[in-house]
C-alpha cells in the first residue's frame, strides 16, 4: 500500500489550485494516494477536469456545504 499525502486548496482562487494540484500529483510516487481538500463550484470543476486530463483517477470522499475532499490515485 502507497503512501498518503494532503493538500489543502480551501480559499485558494482559480488557476492557482490547479497549478498547485500540477505540482503536487508530479511528486506522487506510483501507488501514492493524495487528498485534497477545496471549495464546490469552479475549483471543484476545474480540478477534477484537469485530474481526468492528466490520466488520474479520483474520488470524492467528504463534502459539506461549501467543501469537499477528493482523493486522486497513481496507479501508473
Amino acid at each position: 500500500m502507497g503512501s498518503l499525502k494532503l493538500l489543502d486548496l480551501k480559499s485558494i482562487p482559480c488557476p492557482l489550485n490547479v497549478v498547485k494540484v500540477k505540482l503536487a500529483l508530479e511528486k506522487l510516487s506510483i501507488n501514492e494516494k493524495l487528498i485534497i481538500t477545496l471549495d464546490k463550484g469552479e475549483p471543484e470543476e476545474m480540478i477534477q477536469k484537469t485530474v481526468k486530463e492528466m490520466g488520474y483517477i479520483l474520488q470524492q470522499i467528504e463534502e459539506d456545504e461549501n467543501s469537499m475532499k477528493i482523493v486522486i490515485f497513481n496507479e501508473n
